[in-house]
């Protein structure tokens, strides 16, 4: 038996997610209050229940009843359930866009604006957030790439003590939120000057083959390769579940998407299970 706890910011797509898990094959419960997780734990025991994934959305709606989460996971300790939490993020002004363009009120903004009940969710959340076994950060995912994500790391694994997010960005759009490690890749060959290939990204082969024909292109992958082959299984010994590494250029299009795809790659060719998010390709 397996129980996913979703939460995270208002706005940050924990509907979406846990309709991902109902995709699944998990029974979702949305926004129940904390303390009957025991209760919904002790009916999926029950024999002839016939649960075994359980996908439950707890958020700042109940927020007088949050403290009680933490009571709640010690139930599932305590019947030996296993559990995760998964903790959704977003960036500020991502969550406002959102909140306008549905025009719904932000459960915290009763009596001020937006802004003021997105700063105080942050604060409330801080304490979950640290316990967090996965954090996405979907500010700048499609559906379909936070399905992806979602499928890699609930479904798909082959090492289950890691998870690595590699992800390409451009350093004119902002930094990643949730960045681990960041690599600045802005010195490497541009496709960005080449007439033919500025329109591309490094999604098409003639880009990755104008970056990679470089031997400081080919060396700065061989040895970034390297690093994080060292560094990973210290990571995995120390009992981190989520490591994200961003990879950027000037606009997230060409040269950082070339680099995070051979990262990317490399990294799943060691037996690593890994993901990979191009932010900024599309701007």
């Amino acid at each position: 038996m397996q129980f996913v706890i979703v939460t995270g910011m208002s706005g940050a797509g924990k509907s979406t997610v846990l309709n991902i898990f109902e995709d699944l094959g998990y029974y979702c419960v949305d926004n129940l209050p904390p303390k009957l997780i025991h209760n919904l734990a002790d009916f999926c025991l029950e024999g002839g229940s016939g649960i075994e994934l359980v996908a439950l959305g707890i958020d700042i709606r109940g927020v007088n009843l949050f403290d009680d989460l933490f009571e709640g996971l010690e139930a599932l300790d305590a019947r030996h359930l296993p559990y995760t939490i998964l903790f959704l993020e977003s960036a500020d002004d991502t969550l406002l866009n959102r909140y306008k363009e549905t025009r719904r009120t932000h459960p915290l903004s009763k009596n001020g604006t937006i802004v003021d009940g997105i700063a105080e969710e942050r604060q409330l959340l801080e304490t979950v957030k640290q316990r967090a076994t996965y954090i996405i950060d979907t500010s700048m995912m499609l559906t379909r790439q936070l399905r992806e994500t979602i499928v890699e790391i609930y479904v798909d694994r082959k090492n289950f003590d890691l998870m690595i997010h590699v992800q390409s960005f451009g350093f004119k759009h902002g930094m990643p939120v949730l960045a681990d490690l960041v690599f600045d890749v802005r010195f490497l060959p541009n496709p960005f000057y080449v007439p033919h290939l500025k329109m591309q990204t490094g999604l098409d082969e003639p880009v990755r083959d104008f970056v990679m024909k470089s031997e400081v292109s080919q060396k700065f992958l061989r040895d970034l390769t390297d690093m994080m082959l060292f560094l990973v299984p210290h990571y995995i010994k120390e009992g981190k579940n989520q490591l994200v590494i961003a990879i950027g250029c000037t606009g997230g299009k060409h040269r950082s998407v070339t680099i995070a795809r051979g990262l990317h790659d490399a990294m799943q060719n060691a037996g690593y299970s890994a993901v990979i998010n191009h932010r900024d390709i599309t701007k």
